[in-house]
């Protein structure tokens, strides 16, 4: 009887041991804080899930969908089109042509992302862009927004725009408002109608900055002052002027993916 004792407390010490051994092993480490990443092919529609979509026929002229019609990977790509043109905007009204779903960092369970960022997106675009001669805005076309901001006062952004000319450059660089390079191709146009990569980089730290390369090559590069380092909003798809009448935008393969720097 005794010997049956000490054989069990010899089994309880040993699996004590063990569970001891096992919590020590999925112990997180503190210093190594694991990167966050936002991954979408738009496969699904549920990659969305608790964000806001803008509602299909904005303003009567602008729509989007999942689409196998034109696709890098996968079976869909989000497809973004436009059937005619809205009435001018105002100070106090908006009429800009809206078809994206939004990424809305801030509702996830961790918050916004911390920058630095790379942002990848494959995008098919066919959109006719023209100069304004009568004195008004030029057409142009915005693959990306990102913002700071938590709420729907998107007053702090940084864009990635395609201009009436062809190129792709930053937008509200250094500060809201202002266009001002450290470097931005003046030779290397956008091809339409033919996957292209766009690959961001955005630093909201201070003295931080952004870059975007097409297709691997960069295009734009520029300071970023007074925006907060949280990566909080994004969209993509389709963002234009309401004075287009007509083009398409399809995206795929999005990756949002948080890094120590370039």
């Amino acid at each position: 009887m005794k010997k049956m004792v000490e054989i069990n407390i010899l089994i309880f010490l040993v699996s004590l041991f063990s569970v001891s051994c096992e919590k020590e092993s999925i112990k997180p480490d503190l210093n190594n804080k694991k990167k966050r990443e936002f991954i979408s092919s738009f496969e699904t529609v549920d990659d969305f899930a608790n964000f806001y979509i803008t509602p299909q026929g904005h303003k009567g002229t602008t729509y989007h969908k999942l689409s196998n019609s034109i696709v890098y990977s996968g079976t869909y790509s989000h497809k973004a089109w436009i059937t005619g043109i809205n009435p001018p905007s105002t100070l106090l009204i908006n009429n800009n042509h809206r078809g994206y779903p939004t990424i809305q960092l801030q509702k996830t369970v961790k918050g916004p992302f911390t920058t630095p960022c790379y942002i990848t997106l494959w995008v098919w675009l066919d959109m006719e862009l023209q100069e304004n001669i009568t004195g008004g805005d030029d057409d142009w076309f915005s693959f990306a927004t990102f913002t700071d901001v938590e709420t729907d006062n998107w007053d702090r952004t940084v864009l990635v725009n395609l201009n009436h000319r062809g190129f792709v450059h930053l937008g509200h660089v250094p500060n809201q408002g202002e266009q001002s390079y450290i470097f931005q191709t003046t030779n290397l146009t956008f091809p339409q109608k033919e996957w292209v990569e766009l690959k961001i980089y955005l630093d909201f730290r201070d003295n931080g900055y952004a870059k975007v390369w097409q297709n691997g090559q960069l295009v734009s590069y520029a300071n970023l002052y007074n925006i907060d380092n949280k990566l909080s909003q994004i969209h993509f798809g389709m963002y234009a002027p309401p004075q287009i009448a007509n083009g398409v935008i399809y995206n795929d393969e999005l990756k949002i993916i948080e890094v120590d720097g370039e």
